[in-house]
């Protein structure tokens, strides 16, 4: 099963607020996250590890103006959807929300259904599009391109559509453990030739290319019965390095 889509919600109306994160929640397709102001949605963009998949922004907010505030992300280089959220619905409004870097735009009162359906559609579109960049580790994942890129090092690997599949569904499911057979189901599809070892010599070249010690993943890594991957860098260095071996190296230190 696929993590819930983490999205945030940029809307200074506390009960609205509220009520919309219940309402994405009820299906376990989305995990919402609530701002109450333009500073606080910045800071919680910007925190280390911080994943979006989507924003709910509301135009009309106390300190700043929503469609200024979706023009800063996109010259930031933020790429997922925005959906602008606002009881202007006027032409001039909607196309000024556009030209900022809006996906789209819905007018207030809305039907949360309609607001789902619109939600599902940007992040559809997004998944599959030149723009859609997820963090693994040190890498920059680029599914469209079939391209991982670390920025630090100047390096890109380039993927086969396989290995892509493999570490976006295994992205999706947000840190989980995905089994073995659930994997070969989604990325092959029920198909009776396939069998684990198919998975499992993909899984080896994907740490060929990945992994700063294949021996020893810290990126992709074994779990009981299946795959996850690390989230984010800070994982990555602590799977590599866990708090034990780093206490005993610096007892180590201290003692020569």
């Amino acid at each position: 099963m696929n993590s819930p889509h983490p999205v945030l919600i940029v809307d200074d109306n506390d009960a609205l607020r509220a009520s919309l994160a219940e309402q994405l929640a009820f299906d376990g397709e989305f995990a919402a996250t609530g701002a109450a102001s333009l500073a606080d949605a910045e800071a919680m963009l910007r925190a280390d590890g911080a994943r979006f998949d989507a924003i709910l922004l509301d135009l009309g907010m106390p300190d700043g103006h929503g469609r200024d505030f979706c023009l800063k992300l996109r010259r930031a280089g933020m790429r997922m959807p925005i959906i602008m959220l606002t009881g202007a619905d006027g032409e001039q409004d909607v196309v000024r929300c556009l030209d900022a870097g809006a996906n789209d735009y819905i007018a207030k009162p809305f039907r949360v259904q309609e607001l789902l359906a619109r939600l599902r559609a940007q992040i559809r579109i997004f998944e599959g599009s030149e723009d859609a960049v997820f963090t693994i580790g040190p890498y920059d994942f680029r599914p469209a391109a079939k391209l991982l890129q670390d920025p630090k090092r100047g390096r890109k690997i380039r993927l086969t559509e396989k290995e892509t599949a493999i570490l976006k569904f295994l992205y999706r499911a947000g840190g989980r453990a995905v089994s073995r057979q659930i994997l070969l189901t989604k990325v092959w599809g029920y198909n009776s030739h396939v069998t684990t070892h198919t998975l499992e010599t993909h899984i080896y070249r994907l740490r060929q290319k990945i992994e700063p010690n294949p021996a020893e993943a810290r990126i992709l890594l074994t779990e009981a019965g299946g795959y996850r991957l690390a989230i984010g860098e800070a994982e990555a260095d602590e799977a590599a390095f866990p708090p034990l071996r780093r206490a005993s190296a610096a007892m180590t230190a201290t003692r020569t």
